[in-house]
């Protein structure tokens, strides 16, 4: 008989920027091993602030992170640059909302993810060129090399946002977030996003963190969500258990905002 999955990271902190009032304020929050969670607030809420501390990023805003992040074992607040080096793009990973953006214009997609590659890449382990085929399939884009051939600007917005997550995801993260990964998207293409994030979260035991003000996105994928407001939690559950009964006022009025469209009259 197995018990519940392992805590593979535990936030406990507060964040904030130089000369203002803390943006996070005393955050309690814990991922477990192959978990969906859902991370949902309103545009100012500190959603991108906790991403940013989790992957010890923040000082690159001109942000300060005090507390704990118990990853794995390791309290990386206390760890080095260099051992988060280590971590980063290894055991934990990120996605960002902008793709195209997020991808070097000048260089053809196969290099970037070379790079991306050699950076952690185990001497003893398979190759670059035998892990393409499989990675690119993975995040459902062609395996036959011909996508690799192109610059990022000859790609759909769909397929950069792929890319990112084949980057993101080659050295099998324990531990993968997703900041808006969703916002730049149709509707079509997102649903398909979403799908692939369950995915790979079921096949690789990946706990997944996935950030958005889309309620009904993160209703669709994640098994638990958290509501922040303020740069507080106000309520953290099973999605099921918050979407029939929320207990929080905010979480309420989340709710009430999401549109109900009547299919018989379009309204």
């Amino acid at each position: 008989m197995t018990g519940p999955p392992a805590t593979i990271c535990s936030l406990r902190l507060t964040a904030g920027y130089t000369g203002q009032a803390p943006v996070l304020k005393d955050i309690a929050l814990d991922i477990a091993e192959g978990e969906t969670l859902g991370l949902v607030g309103e545009s100012g809420s500190g959603k991108s602030t906790l991403a940013l501390a989790l992957m010890r990023l923040l000082h690159l805003k001109g942000g300060t992170v005090t507390g704990k992040i118990d990853f794995q074992g390791r309290d990386l607040l206390a760890m080095s640059e260099a051992g988060m080096r280590g971590i980063r793009g290894n055991r934990m990973a990120m996605v960002l909302q902008s793709p195209l953006a997020s991808l070097n214009p000048a260089m053809r997609l196969r290099r970037q993810l070379e790079e991306a590659w050699r950076i952690h890449a185990d001497p003893e382990g398979p190759s670059f060129e035998q892990q393409i085929p499989e990675l690119m399939s993975s995040v459902m884009l062609p395996n036959d090399g011909s996508l690799l051939h192109r610059y990022p600007r000859e790609l759909s917005v769909g397929q950069a946002q792929r890319m990112l997550i084949a980057m993101a995801v080659m050295h099998r993260p324990a531990l993968l977030i997703a900041d808006e990964p969703t916002s730049a998207l149709d509707i079509i293409t997102q649903r398909e996003v979403l799908y692939l994030f369950s995915r790979l979260s079921t096949q690789r035991n990946m706990a997944l963190l996935f950030i958005s003000h889309d309620l009904p996105a993160v209703a669709t994928l994640c098994a638990r969500m958290a509501i922040i407001r303020n740069g507080e939690i106000v309520e953290c559950a099973p999605t099921k258990q918050i979407l029939a009964a929320p207990q929080h006022e905010y979480t309420k009025q989340l709710l009430a905002s999401v549109p109900k469209i009547d299919f018989a009259t379009g309204r």
